[in-house]
C-alpha cells in the first residue's frame, strides 16, 4: 500500500489541478510541492550504525551515533525531516527514560505530527544476546572451537528469556509509539544475520563460536526476529524482514561481502554490528517494504 505521505502528496496535486481546470483566478496556480514527512528514528546500535564513521556531532559520544546509519540514508533518498535519536546499546526500557545523562528518552521525539517511524530494538533486552555471543565465544575459545559448550551450557534458557521479556516488552513499546503518533506509518527492522546457519571455514578466526554452536546462535537469532516479527503483526506496525536478504552476508563472510563485522580482524570500531554497506542495506530494505522509492 502506498505511503502516507505520498498520498498527502497527491491530494496537494490533484487539488491544484483541480482548482486550474475551474478557471479560479487568473494568474497560473503554483506549482504544489509535497510538505517534507517527518520522521523519528528510534532503536538501538543497529539504527545507530555504532562503529561506522564518522559520528554524529549532535548526537552524544556515548550512542556511537553514526552520519551514515540507515535512518540518514532512508531520510536522504525521501527529503524527509529526520529527528535522530537512536543510541548504541539501546533498550526498550530507554524509549520511556533516559539512557544516559543528557539523553533524553526516546519517546520525547515523538509527536502527533509524526509521520514515520523506524527502529531496531530488543537485542540488548536483557542483556541477552550479548550476553550469549560472549559467553559462547568465550567456551568456544576454551574448546579451540570443538562441540557445542555453550549449547550444552545454556539449552533454551536464552531463547525463553526472549519469548518471556523481550517480545512482551517490544510489543508494548510499538503500542506505545502508535499512541504518541497515531498517525505515523511504524516500521520495526529484523536484525541482519551474524553468523551464517552452520559453521563456515575460517568462521572460528573471526568469530570465535565453537562449531556446534554457529548453529545455536543462528537459532538464537531466528527467535529474536520472530519475537519481534510477532510483536509487529499484533502492534499494527510493519515488519521489515532482514533474513533473506542478508544470507551469505554474516560476519563469517568475506571482507567487501560482509554487512556484519566480525569479532576478530573487522574494520568496524565497535564489532558485531553492521558496516556501512550493512546499514545501507537495512535502508534499501527499509525503503522496498515501505515503498519509499
Amino acid at each position: 500500500m502506498p505511503f502516507r505521505a505520498k498520498n498527502r502528496a497527491l491530494s496537494v496535486v490533484l487539488a491544484a489541478a483541480g482548482t486550474a481546470a475551474l478557471g479560479l483566478g487568473t494568474a497560473a496556480p503554483a506549482r504544489a510541492t509535497a510538505e517534507p514527512m517527518n520522521y523519528v528514528a528510534l532503536g538501538d546500535s543497529y539504527s545507530a550504525g555504532s562503529g561506522v564513521l564518522p559520528l554524529d556531532p549532535a548526537a552524544s559520544p556515548l550512542c556511537f551515533r553514526t552520519t551514515r546509519n540507515y535512518p540518514r540514508l532512508v531520510a536522504a533518498r525521501t527529503g524527509a525531516r529526520l529527528t535522530d535519536v537512536t543510541c548504541g546499546a539501546a533498550r526498550t526500557e530507554h524509549f520511556t527514560r533516559a539512557q544516559y545523562p543528557g539523553v533524553a528518552p526516546q519517546f520525547d521525539a515523538l509527536g502527533s505530527d509524526t509521520d514515520l517511524v523506524t527502529l531496531t530494538i530488543g537485542g540488548n533486552d536483557n542483556n541477552t544476546f550479548i550476553s550469549a555471543i560472549l559467553a559462547c565465544g568465550t567456551l568456544g575459545a576454551l574448546t579451540a572451537g570443538q562441540g557445542s559448550p555453550c549449547k550444552d551450557a545454556y539449552g533454551s534458557s536464552f531463547s525463553d528469556d526472549i519469548a518471556e521479556k523481550t517480545y512482551p516488552a517490544i510489543r508494548t513499546a510499538l503500542n506505545q509509539i502508535r499512541a504518541r503518533s497515531p498517525k505515523a506509518e511504524v516500521a520495526i527492522l529484523g536484525y541482519p544475520w551474524i553468523l551464517p546457519e552452520r559453521a563456515v571455514p575460517g568462521c572460528f578466526l573471526k568469530m570465535p563460536v565453537a562449531k556446534g554452536d554457529v548453529p545455536y546462535l543462528h537459532q538464537l537469532q531466528t527467535d529474536l526476529n520472530a519475537a519481534v516479527e510477532k510483536a509487529a503483526g499484533e502492534a499494527g506496525a510493519t515488519f521489515v524482514d532482514m533474513a533473506e536478504v542478508s544470507n551469505g552476508h554474516d560476519a563469517c563472510s568475506p571482507r567487501g561481502t560482509r554487512w556484519i563485522e566480525p569479532l576478530l580482524f573487522g574494520t568496524n570500531v565497535v564489532p558485531v554490528h553492521p558496516n556501512a554497506a550493512g546499514e545501507a542495506a537495512m535502508a534499501d530494505q527499509a525503503a522496498a517494504v515501505l515503498n519509499l522509492d
